[in-house]
């Protein structure tokens, strides 16, 4: 009985190791059924973002022309920024494989050495120091001595070899990595440089037609009703993004952002250009916050991407629900970080600070809406620093 009780108590730590690292066979179902239904529902606003994209009313042809060349420079940017994080990357895999090729040859080095003396000392036995010991009868003792050093001496030496041999064969690996890498970096230098001449184009392209936008207007009245159009045409676009999120069948869930009011980080660090109610057109249900062109923009709560596309007066625009009725709007982006249906989470990137939707200067404009009612962000993000 206590051989029994003690082959328990060695047993029993293990027993209980296992059943904490062992997953609870109930949860795993339900974490894939929350994963689906996530899933599902990132597909439910991709389709309603289709839908929305579809039957979005014809804009003037100007509009129509500052949408396709700021589509096309957000795409540029998109690249530029992949591929030049794809340089950085490439950049620290080189100085780690010639790092550790130094690494490699010092090592070899030490082994040619190492076998040399090996050599060396065998040499000065002789050419045939076996035929000597079999000579020498003299001294048993001295002869077995002699016969476990010879033994011992060409253990090292084949120890010794197979050591080099690995190390050449782990020197051309390293070498064939550092040429593929060397490659690979010379074709994404040649497309930075293409696409940096492709973006230079199309800034230039853009930059005379928000000029030739400009020259339509007589009057700044007449620049004033031209912003109040697109304001209009911005909320009836809004109100539709609304809709569809009402129709789905898997609305996104609540993310406790009432318990985070007043207390939401800045999309993004800048000067105030214009304050709730106080801005022109678009610009007049939230904040303009001016920044440098290409300034990381993040999410200032948890949410789901619903919306990610180019919209008349605001250029590329993002939109997160957060659930709880409240949404958040980021405005003139350079470019996208996150596609529709993608859930984020506080501080992740969404994309960067820039001037899309005609504007002459880079900034982000930043929208809080509840119920589908701009309200005034500054009652839900923190004061700046």
């Amino acid at each position: 009985m206590a051989k029994g009780v003690a082959t328990l108590g060695a047993w029993l730590p293990a027993l209980m190791l296992g059943l904490c690292l062992a997953p609870p066979l109930a949860a795993q179902p339900s974490e894939r059924e929350a994963q689906a239904r996530l899933d599902a529902l990132g597909e439910e606003l991709r389709a309603a973002s289709r839908q929305l994209s579809t039957t979005r009313e014809a804009r003037d042809e100007a509009s129509e022309a500052l949408r396709e060349v700021e589509t096309a420079l957000a795409e540029t940017h998109r690249r530029l920024d992949a591929l030049q994080a794809e340089r950085r990357t490439l950049d620290d895999e080189i100085a780690t494989l010639g790092a550790h090729r130094k690494q490699l040859a010092a090592e070899r080095a030490e082994q040619v050495e190492a076998l040399s003396a090996q050599l060396d000392a065998l040499y000065r036995l002789g050419r045939t120091p076996q035929l000597k010991l079999l000579l020498n009868q003299d001294d048993p003792a001295q002869l077995d001595r002699l016969q476990h050093y010879l033994n011992r001496l060409a253990r090292a030496r084949n120890e010794r070899l197979d050591e080099l041999a690995r190390l050449d064969t782990e020197l051309a690996n390293n070498r064939r990595a550092l040429a593929q890498r060397g490659e690979r970096l010379e074709a994404v230098a040649m497309e930075l440089a293409e696409r940096s001449a492709t973006l230079a184009e199309q800034m230039d392209e853009r930059a005379a037609l928000v000029a030739r936008m400009d020259e339509r207007f007589a009057s700044e009245q007449a620049r004033l009703a031209t912003l109040a159009q697109d304001r209009a045409h911005a909320e009836r676009t809004l109100r539709e993004v609304q809709n569809q999120l009402a129709r789905l069948e898997r609305p996104p869930p609540s993310t406790a952002i009432e318990q985070t009011r007043g207390e939401l980080p800045w999309p993004v660090q800048g000067s105030i250009a214009s304050t709730f109610h106080e801005g022109a057109g678009v610009h007049r249900n939230g904040l303009l916050i001016q920044a440098a062109s290409g300034t990381p923009v993040r999410a200032v709560h948890a949410g789901r991407v619903v919306f990610a596309d180019w919209m008349r007066g605001f250029g590329n625009l993002l939109i997160i629900d957060h659930g709880d009725r409240i949404m958040t709007l980021h405005a003139h982006l350079q470019h996208f970080s996150a596609g529709v249906g993608a859930a984020v989470s506080r501080g992740d990137t969404l994309g960067a600070v820039g001037d899309s939707g005609g504007q002459q200067r880079p900034g982000l404009y930043f929208e809080v809406r509840l119920g589908g009612d701009p309200i005034d962000p500054r009652r839900w993000i923190a004061r700046q620093p």
